[in-house]
């Protein structure tokens, strides 16, 4: 009798365990979203659709600096702007030498943004040797070669027309200048501030030329700036003020440098606006009389052939985004920090992936970013293989491929023209971000191969890439320490 008992009791637990877990099933049901198969994307025309205005009559207005940063003013502008893709400047002809070659300049600069942070880390301000005169050979950003996007903009007055990288991991906004000890190869003539009327050298005392990491002077006492980056490549000359007119929008007194030693940086793009959190990041120059806020958002090309663009100023900040807190990092100002608490896949949340594996230490190790200028989200790895995991699980009915590059989980989606993917969701604080599908699973050959646009990495810093970024208008409110995103931003 006892042991009928017994056999009853087991059985009723059984019963009532698998009750559990299928009330689990249906309300956790597995969400899918349907992918929908486009090739590798060719090189695309660099051709401009803005106009370059025709030059404008002295009268008009200017926005200065000094005034932008006054904290008085209460007039703001708004901006905006094209962005092209890098791949515009490519001899390259075949879309799979295009993407490897993506991969390369994304390795490298993952490498570099990594040494930089452990760098700012463990030092305070070293002084190790560099030209004579220089404060020091700091590495201060990453390299111009290493964007992915760029715009055109006019640099001088009357305005010089010229393709600019932008880059929210680099601060100093600077330009090749003739004459020329060494400069590389671009596709503009480059820039001569002996025609320009608004060009100005900045004094070697000034509070501007003492915000350089790495400064110096020459015979006149005027400043010198020098940029190291963390590929080796150097940018040296004279730092000054300029106006820059962003279609009919004109800047003036902005600091930037006027390179006119340039060593081993990316061949087109004459120069890089920094889109930094620094002191000397165009934004933050810029300050009050755009509110401190800049958009951008980044088109899938294999999906649309539309510019991606950027707003600057209050139009910046879409009504639709939903909004995470910006965090800073003491050692290093450069970078945009965000908390990252978790990601959900097929619509439940992974399990083992818990806000300490993307938490920044008082020391500022660790933590998340936000980044334009890499590819692939790269993932602190004890997160990125619980969340691969939980993705192989989810989508164990697409057919596997062997691994390609970085990429360790591939699929062979050949004869197919779309498929229905598990769903990832990446859970800021306050914001749920779900990812459309092509934001994740990603062609890498011609052949079918598709792969899931995520990495791991031994460091303990995560990095959000413009590959998860695609068509969300990413929204950069320094005014309001939050960073926003809005789905289908690109309209």
């Amino acid at each position: 009798m006892e042991e009928k008992s017994k056999i009853s009791l087991l059985f009723s637990s059984s019963v009532l365990l698998l009750l559990f877990s299928l009330s689990a099933a249906v309300s956790n049901p597995l969400q899918l979203q349907t992918l929908l198969l486009r090739p590798l994307p060719s090189a695309p025309t660099l051709s401009w659709t803005d106009a370059e205005p025709e030059p404008e009559p002295e009268s008009d207005s200017l926005v200065e600096i000094s005034e932008l940063n006054a904290v008085s003013s209460n007039t703001t502008l708004e901006m905006h702007l094209e962005l092209h893709h890098l791949d515009a400047f490519s001899s390259e002809e075949t879309p799979e030498r295009l993407f490897d070659l993506r991969l390369q300049r994304d390795a490298l600069r993952a490498e570099t943004i990594y040494s930089l942070v452990s760098k700012a880390v463990a030092r305070n301000r070293p002084r190790a040797p560099g030209r004579p005169g220089f404060s020091s050979s700091i590495i201060s950003g990453l390299a111009q070669g290493s964007g992915e996007y760029f715009t055109r903009l006019g640099v001088g007055t009357p305005p010089r027309y010229l393709y600019m990288v932008l880059d929210t991991g680099s601060d100093v906004v600077w330009v090749q200048c003739s004459p020329c000890k060494n400069c590389y190869s671009q596709s503009d003539p480059i820039f001569d501030p002996t025609k320009s009327r608004s060009f100005s050298g900045i004094p070697c005392g000034s509070p501007l030329c003492r915000s350089l990491d790495s400064s110096g002077c020459n015979k006149r006492r005027m400043c010198l700036y020098q940029v190291s980056y963390g590929d080796g490549s150097v940018t040296f000359g004279d730092f000054s003020t300029e106006t820059l007119t962003f279609r009919r929008t004109k800047v003036g007194r902005v600091a930037l440098g006027c390179g006119h030693d340039n060593e081993s940086l990316f061949v087109g793009a004459a120069g890089l606006l920094g889109l930094g959190r620094g002191r000397l990041s165009f934004p933050t120059q810029a300050g009050r009389r755009f509110n401190r806020k800049f958009s951008y958002c980044l088109v899938d090309r294999s999906a649309s052939s539309n510019p991606s663009s950027m707003i600057f100023g209050d139009a910046a900040i879409p009504r639709t985004a939903v909004f995470t807190p910006l965090l800073t990092n003491p050692k290093l100002d450069t970078f945009y920090y965000v908390e990252l608490l978790g990601i959900s896949v097929g619509g439940t949340r992974v399990r083992g992936i818990t806000p300490s594996l993307f938490k920044m230490d008082p020391a500022g190790n660790g933590g998340v970013i936000i980044d334009s200028g890499t590819s692939v989200t790269r993932l602190t790895r004890p997160a990125y293989i619980a969340m691969r995991d939980a993705f192989r699980i989810r989508a164990s009915n697409l057919k596997r491929a062997p691994d390609f590059s970085l990429f360790d989980t591939c699929f062979d989606l050949s004869g197919k023209t779309s498929v229905k993917v598990p769903t990832v969701v990446l859970h800021f604080r306050g914001a749920d971000v779900s990812l459309p599908a092509t934001n994740y699973l990603i062609p890498v050959d011609s052949s079918g191969t598709f792969c899931f646009a995520f990495a791991g990495t031994m460091s303990g810093l995560s990095i959000i890439g413009n590959i998860q970024q695609q068509s969300f208008r990413v929204a950069f409110d320094s005014a309001g320490s939050r960073i926003g995103f809005a789905p289908r931003g690109c309209a």
